[in-house]
């Protein structure tokens, strides 16, 4: 059989062709099917705090939305301010089949501050759902009753308040180092694990104040906490709590916030990537996901991949800037 040159460039074509077509056909094939097996979701704090309570709150959605009799398994990693899950996160295979919550600002602190196994860059963003304010809070029966009662102590008994936080590095350490910086008083640093921690610190009052963000603090109120909140690193109070005054309301002009999303690790299958970005929306559309992270004082915020990456390298840029002037550990 004689063959022209132009039969042989069809044929070759046509093999060319037929693997791409194949590879197209298992694609669509995966993405119909997935997921086939548990999903682990990495919350790199201990149980009770924030983040938490909204991940195991939030499970249930992203199954509904995912489909396919779709799992979620909650896994706390907590430890060194976060960066035992983000590590791990960061290491697994990128097939799906683990998601976490990734928390600012530990997961952009964390690299700034030492050598770490991750940055930002290191994830698949999947979407953003929560912006909580940082907010200090006192035990109940404590004589302080504001930040300038905070002030007026910590001058008097230097080093004697305990501050308890999620961590070195986190929203809740910086806060306590420019709170110092704007009152001229010495502070004690007491990290924990996560705000579970901190709360139950704080309820056996083994620390002074408990530097929880808002949200969490409200929840915490909800169940039974005996605490007073002091104060809300927010640009304006919070409708969920109209009483309390912002810290620039009582003359510290600074606000930190903790972002919380979710995230995979880097190299997703592109339509694995975008069935779990369109079941997080899904989530955060849902009204009644909404109704319940109300319930749980958790302020909402979706940002989709491509925004949540430029807030990330923003804030990146800030903390860096941040370290120069003011090292949150020593160099």
């Amino acid at each position: 059989m004689t063959f022209t040159m132009s039969t042989l460039a069809r044929m070759a074509g046509a093999c060319l062709i037929a693997p791409l077509m194949l590879s197209a056909g298992a694609a669509q094939a995966q993405s119909a099917t997935y997921p086939t097996r548990p999903i682990n979701l990495i919350v790199s704090y201990g149980p009770g705090g924030g983040t938490d309570l909204v991940a195991r709150m939030m499970a249930p959605y992203l199954q509904k939305y995912l489909g396919n009799d779709a799992k979620i398994v909650v896994l706390n990693r907590p430890g060194a301010g976060g960066g035992i899950g983000f590590g791990e996160l960061a290491r697994a295979t990128p097939d799906g089949y683990t998601i976490g919550f990734i928390n600012t600002p530990n997961l952009l602190t964390i690299p700034i501050e030492r050598t770490s196994t991750f940055n930002w860059q290191s994830y698949d963003l999947l979407g953003n759902l929560i912006d909580d304010p940082g907010g200090f809070a006192v035990h109940s029966s404590s004589t302080i009753q504001s930040l300038a009662d905070l002030t007026d102590y910590a001058r008097k008994n230097p080093g004697k308040v305990t501050v308890g936080t999620t961590g070195t590095g986190s929203d809740d350490h910086l806060a306590m180092l420019r709170f110092q910086a704007a009152s001229g008083t010495e502070m004690s640093h007491i990290p924990y694990k996560g705000a579970g921690e901190v709360r139950g610190a704080l309820t056996g009052q083994e620390i002074v104040v408990g530097a929880i963000n808002i949200g969490e603090a409200l929840a915490y109120q909800k169940g039974g906490t005996p605490l007073r909140i002091l104060g809300q690193m927010s640009t304006t109070r919070s409708a969920l709590l109209p009483d309390t005054p912002t810290f620039k309301e009582q003359g510290f002009d600074f606000e930190l916030a903790s972002l919380r999303g979710l995230a995979a690790p880097k190299g997703l299958p592109a339509d694995v990537r975008d069935r779990l970005v369109q079941a997080v929306k899904q989530t955060y559309d849902d009204p009644e996901f909404k109704k319940r992270a109300a319930e749980l004082y958790a302020p909402l915020r979706y940002l989709a991949p491509e925004a949540y990456a430029k807030e990330l390298s923003t804030s990146e840029q800030g903390f860096k800037t941040l370290w120069k002037e003011m090292p949150w550990i020593e160099k």
